[in-house]
């Protein structure tokens, strides 16, 4: 018999973003910045979702859409467009879906400057937990979880039942960078944190040191470089990857770890060696910055087959030769980008 359990689980916070690209600057009081670069659509928990979904994973997420249009215009999105199953996740009467301002902004001097963004949310606290959302976890092959301070109950589950947990972490605002959080990781069967929160968090001063220190608390430990790639070790096989990043424009970086989490797990669930899955991830997440937005930003395989078949630089060519045996014949319909404005409502 087959494996009918999902391939990703999900649970989060669900935003509709509106980002804004092609800013020389952030406003000043007082000031008014025109800009031709606009893309709008789901985002926070989506940005994981359509990516995973996008490279055929049965995606099943739990999450909060509000009773307002852009609840209504995410939940088509998702399961409409993109094929998420939402029969873990509600609508919640009176409660207003949360809506994030985006503006992609340049970072420093120089002809390739670090790319930035800022962004203003409205929104309340969501009237359902992450724990009464899942309840008893459906058992699934891998979960990518968010974790937080305050350990979530539905984790310790989802990992007794036999699903793979594959964890990152945001920013501390606090600064405080309790190392308790790392206890979470005992659940975990892979870490991806950025280098600035792994060095924060393992109290390291390189990215190479910090991920000695995470290998010691996870099967499988990575961590993202922004320009310069990601490395990682696999402790299970005992691989150790490094590898640049792609080389591309950026217009919005929105939603970039998000995607790279969601193609490694792709890649992890094909069984393919490290370096393939590492590099596969940053393809991945180069890929989408190309584009508006986190969600809709995801290449799938249709954006990964394409570039591709366009690839004619030898050197890339024969680092992502794995390709050619790993893309699937038919890598599917051109995937859907973000639009500069939602549909209309129809009536």
């Amino acid at each position: 018999m087959g494996d009918d359990r999902p391939d990703v689980l999900l649970t989060g916070l669900l935003f509709y973003d509106l980002v804004l690209t092609g800013l020389g600057g952030p406003p000043t009081p007082s000031e008014e910045i025109w800009t031709s670069g606009m893309g709008c659509g789901p985002g926070g928990i989506a940005n994981l979702a359509v990516a995973a979904a996008r490279f055929g994973l049965r995606t099943s997420l739990a999450t909060v859409f509000g009773d307002d249009f852009y609840g209504a215009h995410c939940r088509e999105v998702l399961a409409g467009q993109e094929g998420v199953d939402l029969a873990l996740s509600r609508t919640a009467d009176g409660w207003p879906t949360p809506v994030t301002v985006s503006l992609a902004l340049p970072r420093g001097p120089g002809p390739a400057p670090v790319h930035d963004r800022a962004l203003v949310t409205h929104g309340q606290e969501p009237p359902y937990s992450q724990d009464t959302l899942m309840g008893d976890p459906p058992a699934a092959r891998t979960a990518l979880v968010h974790l937080e301070a305050e350990p979530r109950a539905w984790l310790a589950k989802a990992a007794a039942n036999g699903t793979r947990v594959f964890a990152d972490v945001g920013w501390d605002p606090t600064r405080q960078w309790s190392r308790d959080l790392l206890d979470q990781l005992a659940l975990c069967h892979a870490f991806l944190p950025n280098e600035a929160e792994a060095m924060a968090y393992t109290r390291t001063d390189s990215a190479v040191a910090a991920l000695g220190a995470l290998a010691d608390l996870v099967p499988v430990a990575v961590v993202t470089r922004g320009g310069d790639g990601a490395i990682a070790v696999d402790q299970t096989t005992g691989e150790y990857a490094d590898v640049p990043a792609l080389a591309t424009d950026v217009l919005d970086a929105t939603g970039a770890g998000d995607v790279f989490g969601a193609s490694f797990v792709a890649a992890s669930l094909g069984g393919w060696p490290l370096a393939e899955r590492l590099r596969f991830a940053v393809l991945a997440a180069g890929l989408s910055v190309r584009r508006h937005g986190g969600a809709l930003a995801a290449p799938g395989w249709y954006g990964v087959d394409r570039w591709w078949r366009s690839l004619t630089d030898p050197e890339l060519a024969a680092a992502y030769g794995f390709l050619a045996d790993r893309l699937p014949a038919d890598p599917g319909p051109a995937v859907r980008h973000a639009p500069v404005t939602p549909p209309a409502r129809q009536c």
